[in-house]
């Protein structure tokens, strides 16, 4: 069984290090330690990220023009429209404002398996998690081997159970760039 979680009926909260708010939509389990969790994060200033030891982190932009992140080794642009990127959650990168604020998608995983891949209007995600999304910025239907659902904007679907059907999704209207992210997870045995 699926459910429904709206970004804009989650409370914000100061991001660990305090530089900007976030709303998380999912912690799994829902204990101090999650090995899963999906917020959406603002970013309204620049500064660095919370340090995530032993995390994987995924992000991606959703509104904004997006961010330049500093991490040991260079500077990465992430801008609306990429592919998610992935890093190390311990890396902590500084982060720069291209062009003012941004919301950002982010997934956390520890102890399993995540991703985060941008969806493709009409095209199937076959892969199989445990655990498995998709998050919109705008409106669209998901379509699984049993129903249509319809998904507003800024609203994650999440189901905990796993379903070896195929998700399809579409959106209301034809978009210009990439405006919904498929997200997976399976727990470590």
């Amino acid at each position: 069984m699926a459910r429904l979680i709206r970004a804009d009926d989650v409370a914000p909260q100061p991001w660990r290090n305090g530089g900007g708010l976030t709303r998380e939509l999912l912690a799994w389990p829902s204990t101090e330690q999650s090995d899963l969790r999906i917020a959406v994060a603002n970013i309204d200033v620049d500064g660095p990220f919370s340090s995530y030891e032993g995390v994987e982190r995924w992000i991606t932009v959703i509104s904004g023009i997006g961010v330049a992140l500093a991490f040991g080794d260079g500077v990465r642009e992430l801008v609306r429209g990429d592919e998610p990127l992935c890093f190390d959650g311990a890396a902590a990168p500084g982060c720069r404002l291209l062009d003012g604020p941004t919301r950002d998608l982010n997934l956390m995983v520890s102890g399993g398996r995540g991703v985060m891949r941008s969806v493709q209007a009409g095209t199937a995600w076959t892969e199989e998690f445990a655990m498995r999304g998709v998050f919109t910025a705008v409106p669209g239907q998901l379509f699984d081997d049993v129903e249509t659902r319809e998904v507003t904007a800024m609203t994650l679907l999440w189901s905990n159970t796993r379903d070896h059907g195929d998700w399809t999704f579409d959106f209301g209207e034809p978009q210009a760039m990439t405006q919904a992210w498929w997200l997976g997870f399976t727990p470590s045995a």
